[in-house]
């Protein structure tokens, strides 16, 4: 017993620097994201400037997450995961040398690259260091830290940017993924790439169309664009009912701190048996939908309502969705289907706020929150039928 409960000791204890390699994505996506319009001068004349740097790191995400997720299967998942945080620091540490704005698309576009290979590295890792039936308490606490680089990224790099501009943030973003490289190289085991048998295109497209797969990456591309949804409209919906950016930035503060104190929660719920991915899931969903109709209501009581139900409601989607891909797939393919479910994320993450956006565009914001709560619900339901179908 004491020999087992070492062993764990020792597993958790390597997971630590992959915790650490979540937070630095998303600390890197949200600090910069949240402060690049106090740095670019004329603000007026560039927007789409502007613009474009938001969209260059998240874009390259949706390209490349799939190629680094399959050559971390290939070659091994420590390699890539190494090498994607010292291109992060690489191409960070190039904006602090050239300190020019003009530059900024370069360095985001780098730093967005760098992310495609060490997110599904850190991910798959995850998966293959983890036994089988604890795969929800680890993905809850990866999900954990992952959430916590998401809420303290605005903060604290609105703070490093008041000290120092963006020069400074870079740079600070430059040490950190050094720091956790040099953490993960020495303390996250190298787990070879193991035997796979040949994979055609047919068999490709014939394993990522799977129920088991299509179900829990609907069920977080549902997920990460009410997330998405709640952080860039929730402000605005406060604003049009006359709220100050006190009151909007505490309901996006509280819509991820509850996202991300329920993700461990969920997932330890999901290893106890108290909850099968199917039932966790589909209220999961129903919650969030509920949180997305609750934004309908104006003032700061539906704002904040809808903060706390989309955050919980999206933090018991998260652990349960990764773990049951992690638990569906054969170990050797593992990159490959993080990497493909990452990118359904990001589908999600640009398509939820496109759905609000164009119905708010043709009609109004309250209609734009209605129809993503639809389809929100109508996955959910999706999900409690295949529970009933298995049952």
């Amino acid at each position: 017993m004491s020999d087992n409960k070492a062993q764990l000791e020792g597993v958790r204890w390597q997971m630590w620097p992959l915790y650490a390699a979540g937070f630095t994505t998303a600390f890197g996506a949200h600090a910069v994201a949240a402060n690049l319009v106090f740095d670019l001068d004329d603000l007026a004349n560039s927007l789409l400037y502007l613009g474009l740097l938001l969209a260059l790191y998240d874009g390259a995400e949706v390209l490349l997450k799939p190629v680094f997720g399959t050559l971390a299967d290939r070659i091994g998942a420590k390699p890539v995961l190494l090498g994607g945080l010292v291109a992060f620091a690489a191409a960070s540490f190039l904006f602090v040398v050239v300190a020019d704005t003009d530059w900024l698309w370069l360095a985001r576009l780098g730093q967005g690259a760098a992310a495609s290979a060490f997110s599904p590295a850190a991910s798959s890792s995850v998966a293959r260091l983890t036994r089988k039936g604890k795969h929800g308490s680890a993905f809850g606490t990866y999900g954990f830290y992952k959430s916590l680089g998401y809420t303290l990224g605005p903060l604290l790099g609105g703070v490093i940017v008041w000290i120092g501009g963006l020069t400074l943030l870079f740079a600070v973003m430059a040490v950190l993924a050094l720091v956790v490289a040099l953490w993960a190289k020495f303390v996250v085991p190298a787990l070879p790439p193991l035997p796979r048998a040949r994979q055609t295109v047919v068999d490709l497209a014939r394993r990522l169309s799977d129920r088991q797969f299509l179900g829990p990456t609907a069920a977080l591309a549902a997920s990460t664009a009410a997330l998405s949804v709640g952080v860039g409209f929730l402000p605005v919906a406060g604003v049009d009912a006359g709220l100050g950016p006190i009151a909007t930035g505490a309901a996006v503060s509280v819509l991820a701190l509850c996202a991300a104190f329920a993700q461990p929660r969920a997932g330890r719920a999901l290893d106890a048996g108290k909850i099968t991915v199917e039932r966790g899931v589909a209220w999961g969903l129903v919650v969030t939908a509920a949180g997305l109709a609750l934004a309908m209501i104006p003032g700061l009581v539906g704002i904040l309502a809808a903060a706390v139900a989309v955050g919980i409601g999206t933090g018991i989607i998260t652990p349960l969705g990764f773990a049951a891909l992690a638990a569906s797939t054969p170990e050797e393919r593992m990159g490959q289907t993080m990497g493909a479910a990452e990118l359904g994320r990001e589908l999600g993450d640009a398509g939820g706020p496109l759905i609000v956006a164009g119905v708010a565009a043709v009609a109004t914001l309250t209609a734009g929150f209605g129809v993503l709560a639809v389809i929100t619900l109508l996955i959910g339901a999706d999900s409690a039928r295949q529970r009933n179908v298995r049952s």
